[in-house]
């Protein structure tokens, strides 16, 4: 079996990190070169970064971020938000990332997955998919536009048309636990983790030790996400990788 990851998630707007309670809320947490940089020497073993600044000159503000990051750190790092075409994944991979994450524009062009991972490879496109459970369907609804907009597809089928697709990883956030800190939503991602044949990083919800535990041993979970908690020093990533160690759970 393959070690847990363990993975900070850093949501940039106009070059600073934020973070909110399920998509809304939002207060400043910090300089996000400088907080990679931290998270790579406590020993996280890779970082996200998603910007939420939807303009162009968000998009052009992110570039210089990663490229500045790309010289800070050693681990592997993926980036999300506004990446619409095959052209934004270059961009971003030129200035360094590793990864290239992609949500709403996947949903609306799925194709955009089979480009990337023709051109870049599949262990180069995360597919983001935020989910929400639907009451009417007994099942997990897949919502775009940071959480805004409601798209009528069912979650499970989306992941296997993204995996069939040639995305090498889902990350999945659960809308109802987002922020919230009550841990993650272990129905969701034991279910996404049961129907895909690719990595499944869990996020949205955790506040304590105990929460990674359970998603990884319950929820089946490849990796673990998490922003609040480690942004406004909650727990640290050296002090969360002991205790699953000393609770059996293999990590890097």
């Amino acid at each position: 079996m393959l070690a847990k990851r363990i993975i900070p998630c850093l949501d940039v707007k106009d070059g600073r990190v934020v973070k909110g309670v399920n998509f809304v809320n939002l207060r400043d947490a910090g300089d996000p070169v400088e907080l990679a940089a931290l998270y790579d020497r406590e020993g996280a073993d890779e970082i996200v970064f998603l910007d939420i600044s939807a303009s162009n000159e968000g998009r052009a503000t992110m570039i210089e971020v990663v490229r500045q990051t790309a010289g800070e750190i050693a681990i592997p790092f993926t980036v999300g938000g506004g990446i619409s075409q095959v052209e934004d994944m270059k961009r971003i991979l030129r200035a360094g990332a590793d990864k290239i994450g992609i949500n709403t524009a996947a949903v609306l062009n799925p194709e955009l997955i089979s480009d990337g991972a023709r051109r870049f490879g599949s262990q180069c496109i995360v597919v983001a998919v935020d989910a929400k459970f639907n009451p009417a369907w007994g099942e997990w609804e897949v919502y775009t536009h940071g959480g805004r907009k409601a798209t009528g597809i069912k979650a499970l089928e989306w992941i296997k048309e993204a995996e069939a697709r040639g995305a090498g990883e889902i990350l999945l956030t659960s809308m109802d636990a987002d922020g919230t800190k009550d841990g993650f939503d272990l129905p969701l991602t034991k279910a996404v983790s049961a129907a895909a044949g690719i990595p499944v990083i869990a996020s949205g919800g955790a506040g304590k030790p105990d929460d990674f535990y359970e998603v990884f041993t319950e929820g089946a979970a490849d990796a673990a996400l998490a922003a609040t908690i480690f942004h406004f020093k909650e727990i640290a990533v050296p002090d969360l990788k002991r205790d699953l160690r000393a609770r059996g759970v293999e990590v890097r």
